[in-house]
């Protein structure tokens, strides 16, 4: 039966591959990959072979009717992104629901996703919490920020290195700066680090420490 299967791949250590997604990946008949680049050096780390394909959000909206013929037609494909779970602030969703539409079986296997270890090891209630991912750059930014104001769950989003202090600065002004905050980098790399603080405090830190890698800023609710 044909199926599209999500793939999660290591957000770092290359070791928090699990086994059934390297079986995963043997078996299909295509891979789409959001960087053929970067999903070539895993699969030939773990020795798989299979044939690739580039998806991704440039791309995604052209090639969407062929790849689901080609599920219809019997073939089953996997989708992966560069880190962690497809579909979570990367493509994956239009496929997903393409699929869905036309009785085509999807199964996600589990594992890795940057926020969630950021989250248990935040110290912030993990209880009830809401993912916000990358914050709009510049439409509807202010807005965002007005709303999330009044949020009493914890609060998870994304950001790169070169826009973390710009985030910071605005956390300071439309979240006040007591507000507590956990910033984690380069989660299951070598310099994997986690900072915990005000959000003055930690606005701080990184204006003292030039900031790298990629974070996972949990923020406490109101």
């Amino acid at each position: 039966m044909s199926t599209l299967y999500l793939v999660p791949t290591p957000i770092g250590n290359l070791k928090d591959m699990t086994f059934r997604a390297v079986e995963i990946l043997n078996e299909v008949d295509l891979i789409l990959a959001e960087d053929t680049r970067t999903s070539g050096k895993l699969l030939k780390h773990f020795e798989i072979n299979t044939q690739m394909q580039s998806y991704h959000m440039h791309n995604e909206h052209k090639v969407l009717n062929r790849i689901i013929d080609r599920l219809k037609s019997g073939e089953s494909i996997a989708m992966i992104s560069d880190a962690g779970t497809p579909a979570i602030s990367d493509p994956g969703f239009l496929l997903t629901r393409a699929c869905i539409k036309e009785g085509v079986a999807i199964e996600c296997l589990p594992g890795a996703t940057a926020f969630v270890p950021a989250l248990v090891n935040s110290g912030l209630p993990n209880d009830k919490f809401v993912f916000e991912g990358f914050l709009p750059v510049k439409k509807g930014r202010q807005t965002r920020l007005t709303f999330l104001a009044e949020e009493t769950r914890t609060i998870i989003f994304y950001e790169s290195p070169h826009k973390l202090l710009k985030t910071l600065t605005h956390f300071v002004a439309y979240f006040g700066e007591d507000r507590q905050i956990s910033v984690s980098r380069e989660l299951t790399k070598l310099y994997e680090e986690t900072i915990r603080g005000t959000v003055l405090e930690v606005l701080h830190h990184f204006e003292n420490k030039a900031p790298r890698g990629e974070f996972v800023l949990i923020v406490a609710g109101k």
